[in-house]
């Protein structure tokens, strides 16, 4: 697949802010995770800038309807983890999930979607059963301060069938990272219901805000 296939027109590719992380083991995405939770990989697509083209993409496939954008920024983004070694072997793609009332209002989960394009690319199974968010806590874009964010997440997913994690190497999806705190949250509630699996993390985007580096 080119990486502008049906999603990226190509006067518009030199202008891509890709982080280009998915060739960095040790990078700042990963190192966001240190003595937080055990990951063994991870990694964001792009940053996530102000005033960016790509930033108003997010909020098209999240708010306006557009999940179909969403699958097709995953299959790019799969198609650039499956050049790497370091992405090689999973099991499993788990997007992370929203509260049902979020989803029923929305319509659909942009991280599935996101996820549902990756798992097309990377020929690997996309499992949305096993873990649930059981709290519709506010969106983490209205809260500016960071312990805001990481109090607003804490405890809010479960692991309901830990039987399909069990053993796997499983690669967990959002978004966006911007402080990190979801995703802490999520692989937390993970790590601790099924010992025996293996996380590792993928974002779409980024904020280098979020990561502490200047723009």
């Amino acid at each position: 697949m080119r990486r502008s296939e049906g999603v990226v027109c190509t006067a518009c590719q030199a202008d891509i802010p890709l982080t280009g992380f998915e060739s960095l083991p040790d990078n700042p995405v990963f190192r966001r995770f240190w003595g937080l939770v055990p990951i063994e990989r991870a990694t964001s697509m792009m940053w996530f800038i102000d005033g960016s083209g790509f930033r108003r993409i997010v909020h098209r496939f999240k708010y306006s309807s557009r999940p179909a954008l969403a699958r097709d920024f995953g299959r790019w983004f799969g198609h650039l983890l499956s050049d790497t070694d370091d992405f090689g072997g999973l099991d499993l793609i788990v997007p992370v999930p929203l509260h049902p009332l979020k989803t029923l209002r929305r319509g659909y989960n942009q991280s599935e979607w996101i996820a549902r394009g990756m798992s097309r690319q990377m020929d690997i199974p996309t499992e949305t059963r096993a873990v649930a968010r059981r709290v519709n806590n506010p969106s983490q874009t209205s809260l500016i301060d960071s312990s805001a964010r990481w109090s607003n997440v804490e405890g809010i997913f479960s692991v309901r069938r830990p039987e399909l994690l069990a053993d796997k190497r499983i690669l967990l999806v959002d978004d966006v990272l911007t402080s990190g705190a979801t995703l802490v949250s999520c692989a937390s509630a993970i790590a601790s219901a099924v010992p025996s699996c293996r996380i590792s993390v993928a974002t779409l985007f980024a904020s280098r805000r979020g990561l502490g580096i200047s723009d």
